[in-house]
């Protein structure tokens, strides 16, 4: 069987970079540090690194909870720092009377909008009255000069330490649907209440991720413990299939991300 039966075939691009990265440290005896992955990737890079028996992986992302996080790819017998993963927090915050309706989308925006990839910086907390942002240590000062603006906003940014992360504490409210196929547009279409005019551009025009990963084909099959997110509409999670019924509809059990 194929290394690569056992995912997807959109998630092979990303398996020949791990491969390449566990290889190189498990023949040079080196440590690599990663960019930021999403949980995804990170469960992938784990699921390689069990075929290379002196290799460890080591992940952070600031905070005990962090949902991206930098991963550290080193022989067993090395014990990483916190410093080792080159991890810089701000505080953002904003004189502006709008500031507090800022969301999560906004200052994604903002950070794509001066130059940098995702895989840069980790996760965005937006708390009423300030945000939280986590980055690569690398390119620190280049957000420090660059951040000035959210959504035409006035922002300042002050460095906080790691210990002063504020971890957001997420809702999820359980429901359960019947569908009548898996595909993407209908089980989002269902969710999010939309109908199969209002679902299929967002999802053509890449606004839908299955995993963390961008999916533009309306056709793409969700599966258990699939975690799916809509651009302006929201997160939610596969909880369970839970069989069909007598008309060969599919009984789901979701979670639906609330704040």
């Amino acid at each position: 069987m194929s290394l690569y039966e056992h995912f997807r075939p959109e998630e092979r691009p990303f398996i020949e970079r791990a491969i390449d990265w566990l290889e190189q440290v498990d023949q040079q005896h080196h440590h690599r540090r990663t960019d930021f992955l999403d949980p995804r990737q990170i469960y992938i890079l784990r699921n390689l690194s069990s075929r290379f028996q002196n290799l460890t992986l080591s992940s952070f992302g600031g905070y005990a909870s962090a949902e991206r996080c930098r991963v550290l790819i080193h022989q067993d017998y090395w014990l990483p720092e916190e410093e080792d993963y080159s991890l810089v927090a701000f505080e953002v915050t904003s004189p502006s009377p709008g500031f507090g309706q800022l969301k999560h989308k906004d200052f994604l925006g903002s950070l794509t909008g001066i130059g940098l990839k995702r895989d840069k910086y980790g996760d965005i907390l937006v708390h009423s009255d300030s945000a939280q942002l986590i980055v690569a240590a690398e390119i620190a000062d280049y957000v420090r000069l660059q951040l000035n603006q959210v959504h035409r906003l006035s922002v300042s940014l002050e460095q906080i330490r790691l210990g002063e992360i504020t971890p957001l504490i997420e809702e999820w409210k359980a429901t359960h649907l019947t569908v009548s196929s898996t595909r993407a547009d209908v089980v989002a279409g269902d969710v999010f209440r939309l109908s199969r005019s209002k679902i299929l551009p967002p999802i053509r025009a890449g606004h839908l991720k299955v995993n963390w990963m961008v999916v533009d084909s309306p056709s793409f099959q969700i599966r258990e413990g699939d975690i799916v997110s809509l651009r302006g509409y929201g997160r939610f999670k596969v909880l369970k299939e839970e069989g069909m019924t007598r008309k060969g509809n599919i009984r789901l059990e979701i979670g639906l991300l609330l704040n």
